[in-house]
């Protein structure tokens, strides 16, 4: 049966009432996209994903019933298990924080560094740099928090640091499920450093020698 968009709800429990109107302008509603099967466009959204997604906030994106969210999670991490049709996968479903999102597989963590560590290293823009300078100074510090302090909007950036291991992810927040940050090991050894106590104080390098931007 094709799903209404009155049939979608953003959490469990809430009701709508058939033919009442839909929050929103007209140019804010979304094709109706029910014909495809909802755990690709789950997956589709986890892949990109910098935080864990909750059930709740997956069906409000998709517009689409909690529990029928929860199931077509339940059968994506079967699927990426090997529980089902195909073989295992060498990446997992897991809950964290409240949420859930894509790892590698414990198995293939050493590959997966490994790949990371050899490929040839790049200049880091600016901007990563700034971010990168931010975390160290921070640390653990959420996603949020960096592009609050940098008020520009950090996600790919985050994404590059993680990929050159120069940052990894401390914790999960208990509350929000919001990923903390912190800077790795191979980061003092680009820098020559065998702590982060050695970095050289900021007030000096900011305007008027406040460090107000970092407190």
């Amino acid at each position: 049966m094709t799903m209404h968009e009155t049939d979608a709800v953003p959490a469990e429990g809430t009701q709508v009432t058939q033919g009442e109107a839909q929050p929103g302008t007209a140019d804010e509603q979304v094709a109706d996209r029910s014909h495809l099967p909802l755990e690709r466009r789950i997956e589709a959204i986890l892949m990109v994903a910098d935080e864990p997604q909750g059930a709740v906030h997956l069906a409000t994106a998709l517009r689409a019933p909690v529990r029928a969210v929860k199931a077509a999670i339940e059968a994506l991490r079967d699927d990426y298990d090997g529980r089902g049709e195909g073989p295992e996968r060498g990446f997992e479903l897991r809950e964290v924080g409240g949420g859930w999102r894509i790892y590698v597989r414990a198995a293939y963590d050493v590959d997966a560094a490994d790949f990371v560590l050899t490929q040839t290293p790049t200049k880091l823009s600016q901007a990563a740099l700034e971010t990168l300078a931010v975390i160290a100074y921070k640390q653990p510090i959420t996603r949020g928090a960096v592009a609050a302090i940098r008020a520009v909007n950090v996600d790919s950036v985050v994404r590059t640091l993680l990929g050159r291991g120069l940052i990894r992810e401390a914790f999960a927040d208990a509350e929000t499920g919001a990923i903390n940050y912190e800077t790795t090991e191979l980061l003092l050894t680009q820098l020559g450093l065998n702590s982060l106590d050695e970095l050289p104080p900021i007030s000096p390098l900011l305007p008027d020698g406040e460090e107000d931007v970092f407190a």
